[in-house]
């Protein structure tokens, strides 16, 4: 009997481990990586540090890095990372650029972990399905990084903060060290425990390999028009209007993840996997009227409707050892990003000039107020906002990643963003953009009309369907009332038959 407890006990431990670091194994795009050690050996930097840009595979226990993003400068021109060299008198000083030879037994390491974060927040709305932000590395040597554990540790979890990975639930990122005294590659599994400590590392199996040439590419076209209620009691609350937008966003999430899903045209096993070269296109098949809660509200208690309507077009990469359904949750997860990442942007201090009209509390039409500020009892007027269409641009391998244009922008915006966030050569020709949401804008209109006259002012189709209906009821209820008649008639000759029948017989 105790046997079986001790056995029990193992079994309990082991999954709790298992589940705990999920990831076994790290394989790195070999090409990739050479080339980025090969640059940093080159420099004269003692320090760098970056984002580890990679996919994490629930069903494979596996990491995959794709590349590796240093920070760029700050707006004051200075790096992301320092060394600071302790001196006999106490002083200190900044050594970012100082020899690799010079010693580093009485240095300490000093990060910028807010621009990181912020680097990562901006380069995780740049990745596609299966992409993500998993983590961090650091070029420095293995003395130094000893004594640097905990400000590492730090500056994991405030990218992982920044960047947040929703499709699972990881709670571990991943920190890769490249020394160069001596001269190797080292991965660690970084717990996001809220207690970070430096024992909060734990060594995880690193190898070089082919990455790229394993993936699987997705590609879905995904039209929506979402249109949300709004209640009176919500309309006259303090409620923000973006507040509003990300809970239609995240309703229409839950409603996409039950979502059945056509590849090439044809219902697959998701347990199966794809073997094939070529772009899988995947189409989604949602049910009809998923959402009917606002059914059980009156009329009069629907005071307006936010229609959301627009078109995304969303890439995901998957590896080949992984099944379909991977790739769908990829998928549906890169689409739900995509809306909350454009929200976002307009909801950024630099976007706020782009909106399109508001309605103050007056009622007339206004340019300055932000997007965050909004309340649903200003918004007296309708009003109309168009969101950043998102294009793609060629990255490692034949792989995309993406970025969001405002309307009075151009690709030129593009170029900026590729070489100061992602670090890639400037674009020489734009025509290798993918644009293909450039025919059809996302776009949110609130109108304060009922929930009724909003549908039918947007879809002549319903308003023929409602006036049709509404002549059918007419044509039931007065055939109802024709046949009431008759029944009503021919119950009063039977009971006058009836009365008739009774007095002649008394009086015989």
């Amino acid at each position: 009997m105790s046997t079986l407890v001790f056995l029990l006990i193992g079994k309990f431990i082991k999954c709790s481990w298992t589940t705990a670091t999920m990831v076994k194994a790290v394989v790195g795009e070999e090409i990739q990586l050479k080339s980025i050690e090969d640059r940093l050996s080159h420099s004269r930097l003692s320090c760098q540090v970056g984002l580890v840009i990679g996919k994490i595979s629930t069903s494979l226990d596996r990491g995959f890095v794709f590349d590796l993003v240093p920070t760029p400068l700050n707006d004051a021109g200075e790096a992301a990372s320092w060394i600071i060299e302790i001196k006999d008198d106490n002083n200190k000083k900044k050594g970012g650029s100082k020899s690799k030879t010079q010693s580093d037994s009485s240095s300490s390491l000093s990060i910028d972990k807010d621009w990181v974060a912020e680097h990562a927040r901006q380069v995780s709305r740049m990745l596609v399905g299966g992409m993500k932000v998993v983590g961090i590395y650091i070029w420095m040597n293995e003395s130094l990084f000893k004594n640097s554990s905990l400000v590492l540790c730090q500056t994991v979890k405030g990218v992982a903060d920044a960047a947040p990975i929703r499709d699972f639930s990881w709670d571990e990122r991943l920190l890769i060290h490249i020394s160069y005294s001596p001269s190797r590659w080292t991965c660690r599994n970084c717990s996001l425990s809220s207690n970070i400590t430096s024992s909060s590392l734990r060594p995880c199996d690193f190898k070089m390999g082919r990455v790229f040439s394993t993936l699987q590419k997705f590609r879905c076209i995904y039209n929506f028009d979402i249109r949300f209620p709004i209640f009176r009691e919500g309309f006259s609350s303090s409620k923000k209007f973006a507040g509003i937008l990300r809970d239609v966003i995240l309703s229409h999430a839950e409603e996409l993840k039950g979502a059945k899903a056509l590849i090439n045209g044809n219902l697959v096993n998701v347990d199966d996997q794809c073997a094939s070269d070529s772009v899988h296109e995947v189409e989604f098949l949602l049910p009809f009227m998923h959402h009917t809660s606002f059914q059980e509200y009156s009329q009069e208690e629907v005071v307006g409707i936010l229609v959301f309507t627009g078109s995304v077009c969303s890439y995901a990469y998957s590896n080949s050892k992984e099944p379909i359904s991977q790739a769908l949750t990829d998928i549906k997860g890169d689409i739900v990003s995509s809306l909350r990442s454009r929200l976002d942007i307009i909801c950024d201090d630099e976007a706020n000039e782009q909106l399109e009209s508001v309605a103050d509390v007056s009622g007339e039409i206004s340019n300055h107020t932000p997007i965050p500020q909004l309340q649903l009892q200003s918004l007296r007027k309708g009003c109309s906002l168009s969101f950043p269409r998102r294009v793609f641009v060629p990255w490692l391998g034949d792989t995309y990643i993406c970025d969001y244009i405002q309307p009075s922008e151009t690709l030129e915006v593009v170029k900026d963003h590729c070489v100061e966030l992602m670090s890639m050569e400037a674009l020489t020709d734009t025509s290798m953009v993918l644009e293909p949401e450039a025919e059809s804008a996302s776009s949110v209109k609130l109108s304060t009309n009922s929930f009724l006259e909003t549908a039918m002012e947007l879809s002549p189709e319903l308003t023929s369907s409602y006036l049709k209906d509404r002549g059918s009821v007419a044509g039931k209820q007065l055939e109802k009332s024709s046949n009431v008649s008759i029944i009503a008639a021919m119950l009063v000759l039977f009971i006058s038959v009836l009365v008739g029948v009774l007095l002649f017989a008394f009086r015989t």
